[in-house]
């Protein structure tokens, strides 16, 4: 009886073999600007890292289907795009019942520092300029990946992302080039 051996792999069969990343590398790379969009976003800290860990448990469960993609870490900033807007209309489903179990309308809070001011502005957008000019500026993400991330096309990433500069040059007086 002989031992079957496994055919030896050629230089010519190489790109045959998907080369997978773990999940843990995956994580630990991409945790932190993931948790940085999901601020922008919610303006949360806790909330970001719960809209954070939310799309890294989803995408640790098809991890062998995700890790093949071209950038795993796009299809996650849409998960964490995507909650974010669900928990906006969880959030002002609560506020409109608060408000009508209260009989008084919520005060908006003071927000003092600058930058604060800025990303309050950017979240008060609608949502999907809100997410392009967050993965613009804060991930510094081109156009098409911001398009990959948000399930558009280029084209219309580009149109949210400038709609989203004019409203808040608007807002800030400033001058918007087309």
């Amino acid at each position: 009886m002989t031992a079957e051996r496994k055919p030896e792999l050629y230089p010519e069969d190489e790109e045959l073999v998907v080369r997978h990343e773990s999940f843990e590398s995956f994580y630990r790379r991409e945790f932190r600007d993931v948790v940085g969009l999901a601020y922008a976003l919610s303006g949360s800290q806790l909330g970001a890292e719960d809209l954070a860990q939310e799309a890294f448990v989803a995408a640790h469960e098809r991890w062998d289907r995700i890790s093949g993609y071209d950038k795993p870490g796009a299809w996650v900033r849409r998960v964490v795009a995507n909650k974010a807007i669900s928990g906006f209309r969880k959030k002002a489903a609560e506020r409109k019942a608060l408000t009508r179990l209260a009989g008084l309308r919520q005060p908006l809070p003071e927000l003092e520092p600058e930058d604060e001011e800025f990303w309050q502005m950017v979240r008060d957008l609608p949502k999907r300029q809100a997410q392009a000019v967050a993965l613009f500026y804060i991930e510094d993400r081109p156009v098409v990946e911001i398009a990959g991330i948000l399930g558009c096309s280029p084209s219309t990433a580009k149109v949210h992302l400038f709609r989203g500069r004019q409203a808040l040059g608007e807002q800030l007086g400033l001058e918007v080039d087309a």
